[in-house]
């Protein structure tokens, strides 16, 4: 009997001390776990912070890129479009060049009018990337609409490129007279207006190579 009341005790202490063995355990696993979440939260939270700076830097260089190409393209409608010069010769009547006498510079005038009007239009939504520098959606717009827009300017430019060089240079074998020697205010300023067009095309290009990088960032 005696016998039996000792290896009774003897058994009720091994189990408590599997029990007690039990929860320590538990609680180490616990504790191994909590800490594992801790650092992977941590480690998301460092990643996400770049991604955030990233944004942000490219936010604000699209948003500078954008006033400085609206400035461009509405300084190369502005020159073109107050192009007028008029030759005086004694035997002849008055001689008028003019931007609207060819189909290429019009078409230049109305292309940078266009494009100034959208830049000008998309700032806000430039402001708003600055603000919030995870949007998505409206980003993917913006690179939509400036891929268009850059292909129109590039279009009318290289146009209006044909008309100057010709020009300056004229061409011999369709019998194209070069009119830069008696108009040479008229040449300069049209001339000067297509560094201002090609500047804004590049500007406008580097805009849709930063919203590209934004847009490969998975938030």
């Amino acid at each position: 009997m005696l016998f039996e009341l000792k290896l009774e005790s003897h058994l009720t202490g091994v189990s408590q001390n599997r029990g007690t063995g039990e929860i320590k355990e538990g609680e180490i696993l616990g504790s191994i776990m909590k800490a594992e979440a801790v650092e992977s939260g941590e480690a998301s939270t460092i990643i996400a912070t770049p991604k955030r700076g990233l944004n942000r830097g490219i936010s604000i260089a699209d948003l500078i890129l954008r006033g400085f190409a609206a400035v461009g393209t509405f300084g190369s409608a502005m020159t073109m479009g107050t192009t007028n010069e008029t030759l005086a010769i004694f035997t002849q009547p008055l001689i008028r060049a003019r931007y609207n006498d060819l189909p290429s510079l019009t078409f230049f005038v109305i292309a940078n009018s266009i494009v100034c009007g959208y830049l000008v239009l998309s700032i806000p939504l430039s402001i708003f990337h600055l603000i919030r520098s995870e949007a998505k959606i409206t980003r993917i717009i913006l690179v939509i609409f400036d891929t268009a827009m850059v292909e129109l300017l590039t279009a009318a430019a290289s146009a209006a490129t044909v008309v100057v060089y010709l020009a300056h240079k004229g061409n011999a074998s369709a019998n194209w007279l070069a009119i830069c020697q008696q108009f040479d205010n008229f040449c300069e300023r049209i001339s000067g207006s297509l560094l201002g067009s090609f500047a804004s095309i590049t500007m406008i290009t580097l805009i849709i190579f930063a919203s590209a990088v934004a847009l490969s960032w998975k938030y």
